[in-house]
């Protein structure tokens, strides 16, 4: 019975991210309908020969608002998993995919492409590649730190990413200081808060593919994962190797969140209160969290980019802006609730 309940909540949430990622593209200055969106898309993928969408209509919909509502699905789901997976790395319910020091670093990496004019040579990609790489920097940096006679200490891990996030913020507060653009520090704040307005066909692929191979991965170990939960001494019982499985899980979330903050910027609250919403509609069961957590945050990531495009239009606020507004409220009203805990299901 549960079994065909948890499939019904994952066709149904599956139909309105259609739903959602349908009227996102319809939102604009220019007047879209469901018809023409849907047209488009079966004649752009071969399933269609007689279209009717204009010229004008297809750029509009083809080549701005289709890859910007995909890459907000992508982003929303992607950080969603991370969460799910760091928390229940550090089982600790204020964890979220940032705190391994991946958002400051790769906020130094793009500081240093927009300010300082860093990977020039790269051209379109410089911006991408460097924060990836200050990400990735970054997140090595605190795997090592909080490795103790071999092992990760999760105590460690956790104050390690929060110390060198520390010092990489205060690096890019530093470039930021010393520079004299105003344009160029506009850009970087705006890229910190979150901006999906760069998207494009071509940066969708790598995320795409890097979020399957992830969700993939996390849901082939749901059983580890769920054992993480239980404790070190019954994960232990059960034959996990703590150790590999913890290095596993930072590799490829690092590795995730990096490539996601490097098209999309800082997004925060995504991966925090996501995972804590689906624990509390179905339970602990990362069987069934992982895939609810996908769905549900790329349907909250879409609306959001949509309200960031539309509330002080024709200029567009930062979606980081929208995740907190709409976060902060939940994360209180979560941390009152007296009968919630981690990893309970109410």
């Amino acid at each position: 019975m549960k079994k065909n309940r948890y499939a019904l909540l994952i066709i149904a949430l599956i139909v309105g991210l259609l739903a959602s990622m349908t009227f996102a593209v319809m939102v604009g200055s220019v007047d879209i309908t469901p018809r023409i969106i849907w047209e488009l898309l079966f004649t752009k993928l071969g399933l269609s020969l007689e279209t009717t969408v204009s010229n004008p209509q297809s750029i509009i919909i083809w080549e701005i608002r289709l890859p910007r509502v995909i890459l907000a699905a992508i982003v929303g789901a992607a950080l969603s998993i991370s969460g799910a997976a760091i928390q229940a790395l550090v089982k600790n319910s204020i964890a979220d995919p940032y705190i391994l020091g991946v958002s400051s670093g790769a906020s130094v990496g793009a500081t240093s492409v927009i300010l300082l004019g860093a990977f020039s040579a790269i051209g379109n990609y410089a911006l991408s590649f460097a924060a990836f790489l200050g990400a990735i920097f970054a997140v090595i940096i605190v795997f090592l730190l909080a490795r103790v006679n071999g092992r990760i200490s999760v105590v460690r891990l956790l104050l390690a990413g929060i110390a060198i996030s520390m010092v990489f913020s205060a690096i890019t507060n530093f470039m930021l200081m010393m520079s004299k653009q105003q344009g160029g520090i506009q850009a970087v704040m705006h890229w910190m808060l979150g901006s999906l307005a760069g998207a494009k066909w071509s940066n969708l692929g790598i995320p795409f593919f890097i979020f399957l191979l992830v969700f993939t991965l996390l849901l082939l170990n749901y059983r580890q994962l769920n054992a993480l939960l239980l404790g070190e001494e019954t994960a232990a019982t059960l034959g996990i190797n703590l150790d590999r499985f913890r290095i596993f899980i930072i590799l490829f979330v690092s590795l995730l969140t990096g490539v996601i903050v490097a098209v999309s910027g800082s997004i925060g609250f995504v991966g925090l209160i996501i995972p804590h919403l689906v624990r509390m509609m179905v339970g602990s069961n990362y069987k069934v969290v992982l895939p609810i957590s996908a769905l549900i945050g790329a349907i909250f990531l879409v609306w959001a980019d949509m309200v960031a495009r539309i509330v002080i239009a024709p200029e567009e606020m930062p979606i980081g802006i929208i995740t907190a507004v709409c976060g902060s409220p939940f994360f209180i009203w979560m941390l009152r609730r007296r009968r919630y805990s981690f990893g309970d299901g109410e």
